[in-house]
């Protein structure tokens, strides 16, 4: 629990930092909350999606491993699957760094709140 508050910490010191400078320097008191969820939302949505293809990429190979074990002449369909599989989960946390940089650096939804 104690890692948990630290990596907290550390991912909202800096994001709260920029967030003051930007109210203090904007026009509207919603930019600086606006930047701060922008950035902590973009950076919560890509680890998770990093942790989770992690997982699940260390699975799909656990599971290909144990395939060419029980039937080595089946290696190559297996190998073709597994890199297929593969490259489906990775695209998936690429999508996930694709919406943070668009949280980050569009700010599609920054009208809103007086940014």
């Amino acid at each position: 629990m104690k890692m948990v508050i630290a990596a907290l910490g550390a991912v909202m010191t800096p994001a709260l930092a920029l967030a003051a400078e930007a109210a203090a320097g904007g026009s509207h008191e919603g930019a600086g909350l606006y930047f701060t969820a922008s950035v902590v939302t973009a950076g919560f949505g890509l680890a998770v999606a990093t942790l989770c293809a992690a997982l699940g990429q260390g699975k799909v190979a656990g599971a290909a491993m144990e395939a060419i074990a029980r039937q080595p002449e089946a290696a190559p369909k297996i190998q073709t699957a597994m890199l297929l599989g593969l490259a489906f989960i990775e695209s998936l946390v690429i999508y996930a760094l694709l919406i943070s940089f668009i949280l980050l650096f569009v700010n599609p939804f920054k009208g809103q709140f007086g940014g």
